[in-house]
C-alpha cells in the first residue's frame, strides 16, 4: 500500500516561499512514476499544479509557471514543490499525487497567502 505525506504548508505574506514536500512510503520507487502537486481553493474544483513524469518532463499550470518548481529526491523518495512569490490566489489546499495506474492521494496541506 502506498502512503503520501505532504508538509511543509503554512500562513505567508504575498510575495513570500514556502517548499512543500511530499514523503512516499509502501516499497515503491517514485522515479518511475507520474507524480504530480494539486490544489483545491475553497468551492472550487482540484486542479493540476505542476506534473514530473517518469522520464522526469515538468509541466506547470499557466498560472504557476516561472514561479514554483516541481522536483524530487528519488534517494529520498521525497516530492517537491517549491513556491516563490507566492499570491494570495495561490491559496488552497495542496495534495501530493502519484499515479501508477491506481492514483494515490496524500491528505493535503493548507497553504496561506494573506497580509
Amino acid at each position: 500500500q502506498v502512503q503520501l505525506v505532504e508538509s511543509g504548508g503554512g500562513l505567508v505574506q504575498p510575495g513570500e516561499s514556502l517548499r512543500l514536500s511530499c514523503a512516499a512510503s509502501g516499497s515503491i520507487i517514485i522515479s518511475i512514476y507520474a507524480m504530480g502537486w494539486y490544489r483545491q481553493a475553497p468551492g472550487k474544483q482540484r486542479e493540476l499544479v505542476a506534473r514530473i513524469t517518469g522520464g522526469d518532463t515538468t509541466n506547470y499550470a499557466d498560472s504557476v509557471r516561472g514561479r514554483f518548481t516541481i522536483s524530487r529526491d528519488n534517494a529520498k523518495n521525497t516530492l517537491y514543490l517549491q513556491m516563490n512569490n507566492l499570491k494570495p490566489e495561490d491559496t488552497a489546499v495542496y495534495y501530493c499525487n502519484l499515479d501508477r495506474g491506481t492514483r494515490y492521494w496524500g491528505q493535503g496541506t493548507q497553504v496561506t497567502v494573506s497580509s
